[in-house]
């Protein structure tokens, strides 16, 4: 079935290709961008988060709203809205972001030159956080590598007893799920420090990402509350948020710099050429600048 997210106002400043190729995260697991066809392909989460989807986002040219197809019917018409709420999330589609977008680009011609601006992220505020984690001490490999594993292992762990038989049955051990929720990682007593270091090779991240997890089911962090604040205008609430990461152990400036971040990708695409061009399976050649730490 289809889905279709209006652009509203903007649509004729949006680019789907600029939107998403911008920033790192769009190439760690589950995103899959399509070079040829412009478009990204991912699960997203259903109304009762248990349960995923995957689709597929485009612009259609020309046209004032995005193309959600989802790869699996039927849906409920709640479904419907959460999908498109994390598709807005993403792609940042609301008049606050737009109107940032447009405030930044004034104070930099290049960025206004060039359509840049407009910074992509995950469905949620944990995978992006959870991704910034993976971001610290490593080579680009390594993190795509952890990335990769996560979503490899969701399948093992979801709430939704079919995805977990149908992984069962499945013959091939590379089938990647979504990125694991907080509730997914806490749900089972043996997803561990341990277990998830084997697994995934997280190494000493695996007690940062069960400790972010924990502050979420225990409602220190919400999503709910994040999302409001994500629309505030008052810089007051980005600066409580990051007062509040700051307290996790293994989230220091960069980690929660990064989650909340505004950058361009000018300097990557002046040394690897337009990062929407390449194939994944060249994606760990890309290397980060020296100022962003050591790398394993």
């Amino acid at each position: 079935m289809e889905l279709k997210l209006a652009l509203g106002e903007w649509s004729g400043r949006f680019d789907m290709e600029k939107a998403v190729c911008n920033h790192g995260f769009f190439m760690m697991s589950p995103n899959l961008w399509i070079p040829s066809t412009k478009s990204l392909r991912r699960p997203l989460r259903l109304a009762d988060s248990s349960r995923s989807v995957p689709v597929t986002i485009s612009h259609p040219l020309h046209h004032p709203f995005l193309l959600v197809q989802v790869h699996h019917s039927p849906i409920s018409s709640a479904d419907e809205a959460v999908i498109l709420e994390q598709v807005g999330r993403m792609l940042r589609i609301s008049k606050k972001d737009e109107r940032d977008v447009m405030e930044f680009q004034e104070m930099h011609s290049s960025a206004r030159e060039n359509g840049l601006g407009r910074i992509f992220r995950s469905p949620s505020f944990f995978e992006d956080a959870v991704k910034s984690i993976l971001l610290c001490n490593c080579s680009w490999k390594r993190s795509l590598d952890m990335a990769r594993a996560l979503c490899l292992l969701q399948p093992k762990i979801a709430l939704d007893g079919n995805a977990r038989s149908k992984r069962k049955r499945s013959r091939c051990s590379d089938d990647i799920g979504n990125f694991p929720s907080w509730k997914e990682l806490l749900a089972w007593s043996w997803v561990d420090e341990k277990y998830l270091i084997k697994q995934c090779n997280v190494g000493y991240r695996a007690a940062r990402i069960l400790q972010l997890a924990t502050m979420f089911a225990q409602g220190d962090l919400r999503e709910g509350h994040i999302a409001k604040l994500e629309q505030s205008s008052d810089p007051t609430s980005f600066e409580t948020l990051y007062q509040k990461l700051l307290k996790i152990k293994g989230f220091g400036p960069f980690v929660c710099s990064n989650i909340m971040m505004v950058e361009l990708i000018e300097e990557y695409e002046n040394k690897f050429g337009k990062l929407s061009k390449l194939e994944a399976a060249n994606y760990h050649l890309i290397t980060a600048p020296r100022y962003l730490g050591t790398r394993e």
